[in-house]
């Protein structure tokens, strides 16, 4: 029991420092949040297309892994890598903030099916999505073995947690995330996990 909420909590802490990353998914999620357009819908969306994902990732990983356990050694180099480079640029940004926070301006999404429309392209064009979900998320969780969906599950809940704060919480805390202190500090958290992980990654391969 003790090894599978391991795996759980670590899918958990991991899929939260890559989903709260600032981006136009964040962005479109707060926005809808504080104005209380299709809530319900665009949340629901950002978390089950990132469960579907998640799923691709560690069912994909997996196979490859029962396949050629060579595997792990290269995944985990590409993947430390990877976790190195995001977790860089993550710092870089909280030493080189940008000219402002999270924007929320702009028109409302105007209808569900916009909203919808929208919320669909900017998970699923997103190549940075697949890259977080299914490549990254995928290489940690064949890291686990037998545990690997137990840390899915945990990476899921995760977003589905993250996606629903976001959404319901934007008219609380709008006004805080908007402004650039508040992201400074999350890309801060952001970078010291992203690195660790990266480290250990590596390490390990």
């Amino acid at each position: 029991m003790s090894s599978s909420l391991a795996a759980a909590a670590a899918g958990f802490g991991s899929g939260l420092s890559l989903i709260v990353a600032i981006g136009a998914q964040n962005a479109f999620v707060l926005r809808q949040g504080i104005r209380r357009d299709a809530v319900l819908v665009v949340v629901g969306i950002c978390a089950l297309s990132d469960a579907a994902l998640i799923s691709l990732g560690v069912g994909g990983v997996g196979a490859i892994v029962v396949a050629w356990p060579g595997a792990v050694r290269a995944v985990g180099l590409i993947g430390g890598a990877f976790l190195l480079c995001y977790g860089a640029l993550a710092a870089r940004r909280v030493l080189r903030p940008g000219d402002g926070g999270l924007r929320t301006e702009g028109e409302a999404a105007g209808s569900r099916r916009r909203a919808v429309l929208t919320c669909l392209a900017m998970t699923w064009l997103n190549p940075h999505v697949y890259l977080d979900t299914v490549f990254l998320l995928g290489t940690l969780a064949a890291d686990r073995g037998d545990l690997r969906w137990t840390f899915g599950l945990g990476a899921a809940l995760a977003s589905l947690c993250w996606f629903t704060a976001l959404g319901f919480g934007a008219r609380l805390l709008g006004r805080y995330l908007a402004g650039p202190g508040a992201w400074r500090v999350l890309d801060g958290l952001v970078a010291l996990t992203m690195i660790g992980l990266g480290v250990m990654l590596v390490a390990g391969s």
